[in-house]
């Protein structure tokens, strides 16, 4: 029994934390989303038929996509608690090399590639949101719109290293006022127009499509402004778990958006002049500076989540070996997904205030939002199909008929923002084929990089065989020669002995593994092997959401056989310099790419957390 509340305690903690993470994005579109389907350059005249027809849209389109395809359906694809559409990918994609692992991976890429650019948007355009509403109580604040944005974001971005749990804890109640007083100013205008209730019927939407025909599809691009934060929130799933984001969706989230929305919708039925800024209009003006202050303050918390989502898409592609190494900052011990990355922080803190300095409002960096998160769905959703196949063995009926009305969906809104480009829908596209193209050159350049070496490193057991320790003076302590080829000799080891002809007396061939999964757990992580000669293999496995620290494993080596390691520890790592030649698989330009990119990865030192004044580099020259 005490178990149990313990439980229901937890599940309610972490639940009003996910609020300040998770759901800001979608919590702060009531900000533009109304607007911008009646207030802009391809905007619609708010009569009451049009009315009704967005709000209609709106209402099944949170149920359709959030509610049902993320919240109920794509959740269930979890990857050991890990959520993001790479950790979809890794659960669906075949694992022998064929035309269908190819066309998977691409996929499963380009998708999260997508995401950086909603990464640098989302932020941008919320806080923009916010800051426009001072105009509206007074046009004196006008001209400071961008620096106060700017100002706030600095704020955001500085906090990120407080971790998700901190973020989560200081802006949980904040974001809960932030969604009741959603609801209550909904409330307030639906009662003074309760006929906008009928725009739950869907006979609402499809009247509309029948009569806007082609504009109607244009105007989808406004409504998918409602529906931004579905792939961020999947991508979150690590931080908080599966329960908590449902139980706060439907419990508090999607009954507070839903009532604010049909309440933007009422006032316009009254007064469609107000289809300037439907949000600010619709409360009294004593509320207006109170709820500016409040929009801020949801809309840092609306970036929260497209960040720490950007944070663990960063570290599932660097341990799939699509990333060069960077500095990652684990912020809890509780939680293993909660994480930091510095240098991706402040990358994504620059990009989005060139955004607000250049595009100067949200409505105009609203034409750039949505192409790359609705082409992102549309992957997804076929991802999810495959999901359905091979985890769920679901029915290839089911499965269809379940994944087409889904993706029918995803390719209307794709439709709707594709018109987005020239108006700066190009931004998130060039952001993502430049991701793109850094990860496949990182792991085209890796693969070639471990054949050169594989070319030049002997088999360990040729080496074992003719290895003869009485030409060498044997000194006290362990070295640990680190190597990415179990089964090949370390070209540090050669070194060594060539040049300085000394061995230890234990000597530890340690190679590490990631694995295409989140966790390893700790009775998995070591696999020994003694060798000849006082020789030892050590295979090291990781899961790509796993800390690295070898240190910490060598003890888990030393409660395996205390004897193994002994005395002081020295750590021998080989460090390559790359040379370019264009002869190996890619063109000079990329190899010159991939050079620059592991000159300045994060050194094994770091990324393994070896005490720094036991280490040893051995560089190596390798041709492309």
């Amino acid at each position: 029994m005490e178990e149990r509340i313990q439980n229901r305690k937890r599940l309610f903690t972490l639940s009003f934390a996910a609020l300040g993470v998770v759901f800001g994005d979608i919590g702060t579109s009531p900000l533009y989303a109304v607007r911008e389907c009646f207030y802009g350059d391809f905007a619609i005249e708010p009569t009451p038929f049009n009315v009704m027809g967005a709000i209609s849209l709106i209402f099944w389109a949170l149920l359709v996509v959030i509610s049902f395809k993320y919240l109920i359906l794509v959740l269930r694809a979890d990857n050991e608690g890990e959520g993001g559409i790479l950790a979809l990918m890794d659960l669906v994609i075949p694992r022998k090399k064929n035309t269908r692992r190819t066309v998977i991976l691409a996929f499963g890429l380009f998708g999260a590639a997508l995401l950086y650019g909603d990464g640098m948007i989302t932020p941008a355009i919320s806080v923009l949101g916010a800051m426009e509403g001072l105009t509206v109580a007074t046009p004196v604040f006008e001209p400071y719109v961008v620096v106060f944005t700017v100002v706030i974001l600095f704020g955001l971005f500085w906090f990120q290293k407080k971790g998700t749990q901190g973020v989560g804890m200081v802006f949980g109640p904040l974001i809960l006022i932030w969604f009741l007083a959603l609801a209550v100013w909904g409330v307030r205008s639906v009662l003074e127009h309760p006929e906008i209730l009928k725009a739950a019927n869907p006979a609402c939407a499809i009247d509309f499509f029948r009569h806007h025909h082609w504009h109607g599809i244009i105007v989808l691009g406004a409504v998918f402004l409602v529906v931004t934060g579905g792939e961020a929130l999947y991508a979150d799933i690590g931080h908080f778990g599966k329960k908590p984001i449902q139980l706060a969706w439907f419990a508090i989230v999607l009954p507070c958006l839903l009532i604010n929305y049909f309440g933007q919708g009422a006032l316009l039925l009254g007064n469609k002049a107000l289809a300037v800024n439907p949000f600010y209009h619709m409360m009294p003006h004593w509320a207006l500076y109170p709820m500016v202050v409040l929009a801020a303050m949801a809309t840092v918390i609306a970036s929260q989540a497209v960040i720490s989502g950007a944070f663990s898409l960063t570290l599932q592609a660097m341990q799939l070996g699509f990333l060069p190494r960077i500095r990652v900052v684990h912020t809890s011990e509780e939680e293993k997904g909660q994480i930091y990355i510095p240098l991706m922080n402040w990358i994504l803190f620059l990009a989005t205030c060139s955004l607000v300095v250049s595009f100067q409002s949200s409505s105009r960096l609203a034409a750039a939002y949505g192409v790359a998160v609705t082409t992102t769905m549309v992957i997804t959703t076929l991802l999810a199909f495959l999901a359905m196949r091979k985890l769920w063995h679901w029915n290839p009926v089911l499965a269809v008929l379940v994944s087409l009305p889904l993706l029918l969906v995803d390719i209307s809104f794709f439709a709707s923002s594709i018109h987005k480009v020239p108006e700066g829908g190009w931004f998130p596209l060039l952001v993502a084929g430049l991701v793109y193209f850094l990860m496949m050159t990182w792991n085209r350049g890796r693969r070639i990089l471990s054949i050169q070496l594989s070319r030049m490193t002997e088999p360990l057991g040729v080496f074992l065989k003719h290895f003869d320790p009485a030409k060498h003076t044997q000194v006290s302590g362990t070295a640990v020669y680190c190597t990415g080829n179990p089964n090949g000799t370390p070209p540090a080891l050669i070194h060594n002995l060539q040049h300085n002809k000394v061995i230890h007396e234990a000597v530890l061939i340690l190679s590490v593994i990631f694995h295409p999964r989140p966790w390893v757990p700790a009775g998995n992580r070591i696999e020994l092997k003694k060798l000849d000669h006082g020789f030892y293999q050590v295979v090291v496995n990781y899961g790509y959401m796993d800390r690295k620290d070898i240190p910490a494993a060598l003890e888990l080596v030393r409660s395996q056989g205390a004897e193994i390691i002994r005395g002081d520890v020295a750590y021998f790592l080989g460090r390559e310099t790359i040379i370019s030649s264009g002869k190996k698989g890619m063109s000079a330009w990329r190899e010159t790419i991939f050079a620059f990119l592991s000159r300045n990865s994060q050194r094994a030192t770091k990324f393994f957390h070896l005490p720094s004044d036991q280490v040893f580099e051995v560089g190596t020259h390798i041709e492309l």
